[in-house]
């Protein structure tokens, strides 16, 4: 791997603990958490649905599932920008 993954894996890494966090801080963390964790893995499948026309996918394994849900939505733009980056 580049330097550039390891930047951007560590980025993630920070992202993840910020965003839990500043979710453990609300009135009601566990709501917030699993809120977050379902609007992330089912934007990750809905980018993986819009593929057909997008021609855009992220595969479904155990680092991008993670992601998707500790980080929700930015997540996955995350994971969407980095893919490009990358690629």
């Amino acid at each position: 791997m580049s330097i550039g993954s390891y930047i951007i894996f560590a980025f993630l890494i920070l992202s993840g603990i910020i965003i839990l966090a500043v979710t453990l801080r609300n009135e009601k963390p566990f709501k917030n958490i699993f809120l977050s964790l379902f609007s992330g893995v089912g934007s990750l499948f809905a980018v993986n649905i819009a593929s057909a026309i997008t021609a855009v996918s992220l595969p479904v394994n155990t680092l991008t599932l993670s992601v998707s849900a500790v980080g929700g939505i930015p997540g996955v733009v995350l994971l969407l920008i980095s893919d490009v980056l990358l690629s």
